[in-house]
């Protein structure tokens, strides 16, 4: 079975984001970029559905400019077999991914495809199900387990009464979330191999797929500060300020 894992270039989750001064957007400058975390997972589960001898090709795709394909490289040493890098210079919005991904999926014919349920910089949580939607395949969302059963995959889900399970039947588009597994890290031999494994790059023209915007950002804006506490002496004082100051009681 092949498994199609999509990741993405983002931020690096430990570092602290600045605006711009004219509010455009984030300041991309001198920053520290790494592999989206929910990707991360999703390039984790393939690997290990491989090593249960469930997938026999695991391909990773990004979208964006060259610098790219160091993140499909990390992924590449984390163990997948082969790249795709989609390289454009342009801001690729959620329906133009899945617009990319799903001439892709029509490419390579994947049985499965693993996604991060959102990136941590735009945080949209749209493009695996609008992938599932033009691609006509069930979707499993917010995967907190994966099970793969003969030409069905079992999807148990974290929704906010608790944990549902949906079988979907194969080709499928799941995404995960954080409590689906552990990311490896990628040790020094697999790094050196990964530069050797194939990585075929093209472009959304290649694929027929218009990636004009169809939103644009009007203004970006850093959360305000939060105002400091203020330590009370017993709860005597605490149910005083609650009541008196706060007036929540």
């Amino acid at each position: 079975m092949k498994v199609l894992v999509a990741v993405k270039r983002v931020i690096d989750y430990n570092v602290k984001v600045r605006v711009k001064p004219d509010n455009t957007g984030v300041d991309l400058a001198n920053v520290k970029m790494a592999m989206n975390p929910f990707c991360e997972i999703a390039v984790e589960e393939a690997v290990r559905l491989k090593e249960k001898g469930v997938a026999s090709e695991i391909v990773v795709v990004s979208i964006g400019p060259k610098a790219c394909q160091e993140q499909i490289r990390t992924a590449l040493a984390l163990g997948a077999d082969r790249g795709i890098h989609i390289e454009t210079g342009e801001e690729v919005q959620s329906l133009e991914a899945a617009k990319l991904l799903k001439a892709v999926v029509e490419k390579e014919e994947p049985k499965l495809v693993i996604l991060g349920k959102q990136s941590i910089d735009s945080d949209n949580n749209q493009t695996g199900q609008m992938l599932a939607a033009l691609t006509g395949m069930g979707q499993g969302t917010f995967a907190s387990e994966v099970v793969v059963e003969g030409e069905k995959v079992n999807v148990t889900r974290e929704v906010d009464g608790g944990l549902m399970t949906v079988s979907l039947s194969l080709p499928a588009v799941v995404t995960t979330d954080l409590r689906l597994n552990e990311p490896r890290y990628a040790s020094l031999p697999n790094i050196m191999k990964a530069k050797k494994k194939q990585l075929d790059v093209m472009s959304p023209e290649d694929l027929g797929v218009d990636i004009a915007a169809r939103l644009s950002i009007l203004k970006v804006e850093a959360p305000a500060s939060r105002q400091a506490g203020v330590k009370v002496a017993d709860v005597a004082e605490l149910v005083d300020k609650l009541k008196n100051e706060a007036k929540v009681i």
